[in-house]
């Protein structure tokens, strides 16, 4: 038996059903029935064959999403990355400092709290300075000090930047270890160039916007800083989410879900205000971690329910009763969201991990782990412009799964985009959410799942080998050893 993802319980159903017997054809859903792997019944711009292997293979995607990490900080000197230019062990880029008139280099910071810098859309543009890649200092200087809530996008949280320090398995060897024995992605951007809430929008729907008619899905702009009046309710404004996100796929298809949030308080100042009061982060209180109550498709399919705490995915893990889908997403203290401490995050993301791998469904599950944007923290890859929204900045990624290749650096350009291609594949036989075939036209301004530049995780796999044993790590790990810069 298998919990169903509103409440209760349904059967588990065999590995064709409902998973490999739908094909979509031209927008038109066939049903096949016949217990035999997936052939391609038909093609088109917005359809794809979807990958028998995983399919009968990954059971159970779990997206954790951590908070404001660029790809340099945690990895810029991991060996055989896109990492921080180096010559001798001496990095050969450095940023401009408008304070003293010096131009800084990046450098070792072994601090378990950072401060990071602005990283709203505004200082995306400014740090990514037209391919320049220098603003990262001038943006942190700039940044609100003394703010109510430090940790709002705005705010830099730290009296002298650090903006240009990296980590290595000192700071963070859990991190590490998982790159070491899993897939590291070094081209993994966030698919949006701007803050935590559109990113979270994105994560869900593969778009932000706002819509100025409740419940009409044609109303819909593109709004990628304030794609909703959030912390305005007492005026009348309540966020109306009214386009296509990806629960309404999954209803569709009958592939559960649950969005499990850590309880707590959430980092970031709603609408991306300059300063609020800490603002709570529950289950059933809307809020810029947890956009999915306010999107009208959860109401309408009764879906509300499957956004939950931290804690049941623990239980799931463990009892081997995990949905098809699951994101999981921090509080304020376990975000890494400076000035949150990198070493209680990785605590709380190695729990999650291991609870993964010590329960029954390891063998048929993958994980997917990354941080929401770049948090103000320098990186030197100019991200690639797919349309209007993005990319935004480089962020770290990793792939953990009995299948995932073994120490393998992935090097395509990706976005979290790829997660919603990669569920799409693997239980809805390549269905986008595409206003063309959907079923469910909203203005959207491209599918972003089939932009070609963007590339595929099933190059992160190798499903011929026998499942791998699962990779326990210690929740509170002694500092790993240096890093050699250049390797």
């Amino acid at each position: 038996m298998k919990r169903a993802s509103s409440g209760g319980l349904r059967l588990r159903r065999p590995p064709w059903q409902g998973r490999l017997a739908r094909v979509w054809c031209g927008g038109a859903l066939l049903l096949l029935c016949v217990a035999l792997p997936l052939v391609a019944a038909c093609s088109s711009s917005t359809t794809q064959k979807p990958p028998a292997q995983a399919a009968y293979k990954i059971k159970h995607i779990i997206i954790i999403m951590q908070e404001n990490r660029s790809f340099d900080t945690y990895f810029g000197t991991y060996p055989g990355a896109d990492g921080i230019p180096m010559q001798n062990g001496v990095p050969t880029v450095c940023v401009p400092n408008p304070k003293t008139g010096a131009c800084d280099k990046p450098y070792h910071n072994p601090n378990d709290v950072n401060g990071g810098g602005p990283h709203g859309q505004a200082n995306a543009t400014a740090d990514i300075d037209g391919g320049k890649m220098d603003g990262f200092i001038g943006e942190a200087e700039k940044g609100r000090r003394g703010c109510t809530d430090p940790n709002n996008p705005a705010c830099t949280n730290s009296t002298v930047p650090d903006v240009m320090g990296w980590h290595d398995a000192r700071e963070i060897p859990n991190y590490w270890a998982y790159a070491q024995n899993f897939v590291l992605q070094d081209h993994m951007f966030e698919p949006n160039a701007s803050w935590s809430l559109p990113e979270h929008l994105f994560m869900v729907s593969a778009w932000s916007a706002k819509c100025s008619r409740p419940g009409d899905p044609m109303s819909c702009t593109n709004a990628l800083q304030s794609p909703a009046q959030l912390g305005k309710k007492g005026k009348g404004q309540t966020p109306d989410y009214a386009w296509t996100d990806l629960t309404y796929l999954m209803y569709k298809f009958n592939v559960s879900w649950a969005y499990y949030l850590d309880q707590g308080t959430q980092p970031d100042c709603a609408d991306d205000q300059e300063s609020c009061t800490p603002q709570p982060q529950k289950v059933n209180v809307p809020e810029i971690w947890n956009p999915l109550p306010y999107f009208d498709t959860v109401r309408q399919d009764g879906q509300l329910g499957n956004i939950q705490p931290v804690e049941n995915y623990l239980t799931a893990a463990k009892n081997g009763t995990l949905p098809d889908v699951s994101w999981v997403v921090p509080n304020g203290a376990d975000s890494e969201h400076p000035p949150a401490s990198i070493s209680r995050g990785q605590a709380y993301v190695t729990q999650l991990i291991n609870a993964a791998m010590q329960g029954p469904e390891w063998n048929s599950t993958a994980i997917f782990l990354s941080w929401d944007d770049w948090g103000g923290f320098y990186d030197h890859v100019v991200p690639p412009n797919v349309d209007e929204n993005g990319y935004g900045l480089r962020v770290p990624g990793l792939v953990i799964s009995p299948y995932a290749k073994r120490g393998y650096i992935d090097h395509q350009t990706l976005s979290f985009d790829a997660y919603l291609k990669f569920i799409e594949d693997d239980f809805m036989g390549g269905q986008r959410l595409d206003p063309k075939t959907d079923g469910r036209p909203d203005p959207r301004p491209d599918v972003r799942e089939n932009v070609s530049i963007l590339g595929n995780l099933l190059n992160d796999f190798d499903f011929s080998q026998p499942p791998r044993p699962p990779l326990v790590l210690p929740q509170y790990p002694a500092p790993g050893s240096a890093s050699i810069p250049g390797t």
